[in-house]
């Protein structure tokens, strides 16, 4: 089981874990064993809340794609396991982003006091910049 919250948690066989080989340079091992991992997790066939894969699927994330997957690839580590971990832990936070609600703002004024100290600034300010305007002579 792959805990999100408190209340929630995923059964690790609604994740597919892939194991293919890394990119880039690995010496000798790079092309015999396959280190690296590749995630999918189906959003609408998952047994999440309907409330959260509406976010999942309403997040901009360029994990998710536009049938609802998302594919998470882990390669930074030198073994399987470690990287298996890692698609996991990324897989966990991704959900967990959504399952935490923005709190409501709450508009507010600004005091009588707040509001005299910016009009007076401003006044002293245009009283500054008129001082840069031409000089007439008195003559």
């Amino acid at each position: 089981m792959l805990q999100i919250t408190k209340n929630t948690a995923l059964a690790i066989e609604e994740i597919g874990l892939t194991a293919i080989r890394s990119q880039g340079a690995g010496g000798q091992n790079v092309n015999k064993v396959a280190t690296a991992i590749h995630l999918r997790f189906d959003i609408n066939a998952s047994s999440l809340s309907p409330i959260y894969k509406e976010r999942l699927l309403n997040l901009s994330d360029r994990r998710i794609t536009k049938d609802g997957v998302i594919i998470i690839k882990a390669q930074q580590h030198r073994t399987q396991e470690q990287n298996k971990e890692d698609a996991l832990k990324r897989l966990q936070l991704l959900i967990q982003s959504v399952t935490i609600l923005p709190t409501k703002r709450k508009p507010t004024k600004p005091s009588r006091g707040a509001q005299s100290r910016r009009i007076d600034h401003k006044t002293k300010r245009g009283e500054i910049k008129a001082l840069r305007g031409n000089i007439t002579d008195l003559d």
